[in-house]
């Protein structure tokens, strides 16, 4: 039998290079614990006067990697290892990559429009893709596995009522990041597992999507900041 790495390296990988950066940001933060905001924003962190005002949008990237103290980070990663297995036995290696980047992306972008001065970190928009991918899965394929589609989508109900409970009562999750990526995992997931060659649709949408939004933010921001 294969171990859980060889069927799954894409999300043993991404678990792996969120746990280096973390260790990286603990190090410069002296603490292993919780991060230095301003650790965090040295090291690429969302925040809206230097990515949207300064143009440093390589931040909506590095941002997906860094988070803000170990609880943080074993709450993301156990999460994806949990979810990100199920899309990686479903998707092909183009299609989970896609679907997880894209909804981190956009997931950042919407975290920008609604918290323009807020630091934020995280691969939670990203997890949040993958989830919403599997549901996409499950509803396109919902006649022929019926019986697991119902248990799923029960599930899939059940944790996010939890999160937007838990992301409405503590004001430090962004849930915004978590509804913009659920919503971009969602119609990837659904769109790509009805046929994995319409990737190139979903990427063009999606990177179209990324370049109306970056042209859009700054004039939102200039109205907004002053």
């Amino acid at each position: 039998m294969k171990s859980d790495f060889k069927r799954y390296p894409l999300t043993f990988i991404l678990i792996a290079s969120s746990s280096i950066v973390y260790l990286f940001s603990a190090w410069f933060s002296q603490s292993l614990i919780d991060i230095e905001l301003q650790t965090l924003v040295d090291m690429g962190a969302l925040y809206g006067p230097l990515t949207v005002i300064k143009g440093e949008w390589w931040r909506l990237f590095s941002a997906m990697f860094l988070h803000g103290g170990m609880t943080h980070l074993l709450m993301n990663m156990v999460s994806l290892y949990l979810i990100g297995r199920g899309a990686e036995a479903y998707f092909d290696t183009k299609s989970y990559l896609s679907i997880y980047f894209f909804s981190g992306l956009i997931g950042g972008l919407v975290s920008l429009y609604i918290h323009p001065v807020s630091v934020g970190v995280g691969a939670s928009g990203a997890i949040f893709g993958v989830f919403g991918a599997l549901a996409g899965f499950f509803l396109a394929h919902r006649e022929r596995i019926a019986s697991h589609t119902q248990a799923f989508m029960k599930d899939f109900a059940i944790i996010i009522v939890i999160n937007l409970v838990i992301g409405l009562s503590v004001p430090s999750i962004d849930i915004s990041a978590h509804i913009g990526g659920l919503i971009v995992g969602f119609m990837g997931g659904f769109v790509l597992s009805k046929n994995p060659k319409w990737i190139w649709i979903y990427s063009m949408s999606m990177v179209l999507l990324i370049l109306l939004s970056i042209s859009y933010l700054p004039h939102q921001y200039v109205q907004t900041l002053f």
